[in-house]
């Protein structure tokens, strides 16, 4: 029997540790924005590094999934680290906006070269391999799934930037936050289905191929 997603992954919440995640993930920014409007920027940096490095222990402490703190960390010092040499606060918040380019760029291109990474991804994690590219259908809904988190990424990218060409860091702030696990757990809902939709392509071809060989013994 072919296993369904939810019971193979934990959601997106899940893995990010649940709601206290959420809010881990949005402290760095936060402490960065207010700490900077108040005390400079040298300070911010300072300040939201160490917030990194507070909740990434306090992770640790809790026995939660060492690589989301150890990644979130890096991120956070990465950020910091570019707004310090740069002397811009808006720039702590560059490598998310590019990133978010970069990988609408990446998926957008699986997508029309016929590889749609949800499901390539997806294949690899399961074990499943790339059976998926066989079935135009289980194949289409790959490449919703891939085209979901394609908008999802370019949404972040156009309204991020735009407001980093405002030199609005505290709304940037704001839609980083907002615009991180929301969409993303909109995006992951379009993937479960074709995951989903995929799985039971493949277990029906799989049936049918099991009554064909064994008519096919009966037969002889």
């Amino acid at each position: 029997m072919t296993e369904t997603v939810d019971e193979r992954k934990p959601s997106v919440l899940q893995q990010a540790g649940g709601v206290p995640g959420l809010v881990y993930a949005s402290v760095p920014s936060v402490v960065f924005v207010v700490a900077e409007a108040v005390a400079g920027l040298h300070a911010a940096t300072a300040l939201a590094v160490g917030a990194g490095a507070g909740i990434a222990l306090l992770r640790v402490l809790r026995k939660e999934p060492l690589q989301p703190a150890v990644s979130g960390l890096l991120g956070v010092a990465i950020a910091a680290f570019i707004a310090y040499q740069s002397g811009e606060a808006k720039d702590y918040f560059l490598v998310g906006i590019w990133g978010s380019l970069v990988l609408a760029v990446v998926f957008l291109a699986s997508v029309l070269v016929r590889r749609p990474l949800v499901g390539v991804i997806w294949g690899a994690m399961s074990g499943g391999g790339q059976a998926w590219r066989a079935d135009a259908s289980a194949r289409m809904g790959y490449d919703v799934a891939t085209l979901a988190l394609v908008a999802t990424f370019a949404a972040r990218f156009v309204v991020q930037n735009w407001l980093y060409e405002l030199d609005a860091t505290g709304w940037l702030a704001f839609a980083r936050i907002a615009m991180g696990y929301p969409l993303s757990a909109v995006a992951l809902v379009v993937v479960v289905w074709a995951v989903r939709r995929a799985n039971r392509r493949l277990a029906v071809g799989a049936s049918y191929e099991s009554d064909s060989t064994s008519a096919a013994r009966s037969s002889t």
